[in-house]
């Protein structure tokens, strides 16, 4: 039988103008255990859920002196909680039910990545996905999970790897589908589209439009790049004209330094500009950290395993950004 949509597209804007609006800076009790003050980084995004069951909350509490005030940067910020269990849906379920709720609880926005396509990274440091007949079924399961209505991106890479590899199945209508469910869950999704130095402008608005925007808000930038947020938006402005005005949001979690070149674990990186969601005249809806900061992009650099703490990059990426 046809999908019941929950929520109009008027209603989802205004739910998330609502947001804006709001001005809560309280966080969850849990997370600001034996801090005294908000942090800039709280205060600059109030709206947005500061977890504190990250790699790097648990760092910052470890740490003292200095290193603790670095990865205070990094630990009481905002940051995305990335879903990609493939081999046990009813716990990537748990998962988000877990931090969805604790966000909702607080009266706050959490940010949701979605990360488990079929043939995800073409097999490299973060290779792996969901096997193209459990899809649907695992995004199914972890839509139930989703309490409130948190920011989902949806997929890094998987629209601009796009035909790259063998594997991806049905890629667009994983997208579609996806984007569906997690809307009608309450979500407000955003379709990943790789990031500035990646597709042109008018490539990353032809694949977007592939899976199109019946139920994805907009679209997603930088997720996990350097590139800085003056071109990035440069850029995603070029791309939203092709895409009838949609919205768009970007990664600027480690890009206060912008793109060597390299995307695995370069040096010299430093954090970007924190958090905040965006009401101006044009198409940017927030600035977010969709990657988090420290954990490594994959053994390469020095780096351990994607997705490990590495302290060493993290007190790096603090030491050098600009606030």
């Amino acid at each position: 039988m046809p999908r019941v949509r929950r929520r109009t597209r008027t209603a989802a804007l205004a739910a998330a103008l609502a947001l804006m609006t709001t001005g809560a800076i309280a966080v969850s009790q849990t997370a600001t255990a034996g801090v005294t003050s908000l942090s800039a980084a709280e205060a600059a995004a109030p709206d947005l859920y500061v977890d504190p069951t990250t790699q790097a909350y648990a760092a910052w509490e470890a740490a003292s002196g200095q290193d603790k005030d670095l990865l205070a940067k990094i630990a009481l910020t905002p940051q995305s909680y990335w879903v990609g269990n493939w081999a046990d849906a009813d716990h990537s379920r748990e998962e988000v039910a877990d931090y969805t709720g604790r966000a909702a609880a607080a009266g706050q926005t959490g940010v949701l990545t979605v990360y488990a396509i079929p043939g995800r990274d073409c097999g490299n440091h973060s290779g792996g996905g969901v096997p193209e007949s459990e899809y649907a079924r695992w995004v199914d399961t972890v839509a139930t999970g989703i309490e409130g209505n948190p920011v989902v991106i949806l997929e890094p890479d998987a629209l601009a790897q796009l035909g790259d590899c063998d594997g991806q199945g049905d890629r667009v209508g994983y997208l579609r589908y996806a984007a569906a469910a997690l809307t009608d869950a309450g979500a407000r999704v955003y379709i990943d589209a790789g990031h500035s130095g990646w597709l042109s402008a008018s490539d990353a608005a032809r694949r977007l439009q592939l899976i199109g925007f019946t139920d994805a808000v907009g679209f997603a930038l930088n997720t996990s790049n350097y590139q800085t947020t003056a071109d990035t938006q440069a850029y995603a402005e070029q791309v939203s004209s092709q895409v009838n005005g949609r919205p768009y949001v970007i990664d600027t979690s480690r890009n206060g330094n912008g793109s060597n070149g390299e995307w695995c674990n370069p040096r010299g990186r430093a954090l970007g500009e924190q958090p905040r969601l965006v009401d101006d005249a044009t198409s940017l809806d927030a600035l977010l950290w969709v990657k988090l900061p420290g954990e490594s992009d994959g053994a390469c650099n020095g780096g351990p395993a994607a997705g490990q703490w590495w302290q060493e990059i993290a007190l790096e990426l603090a030491a050098n950004a600009s606030w």
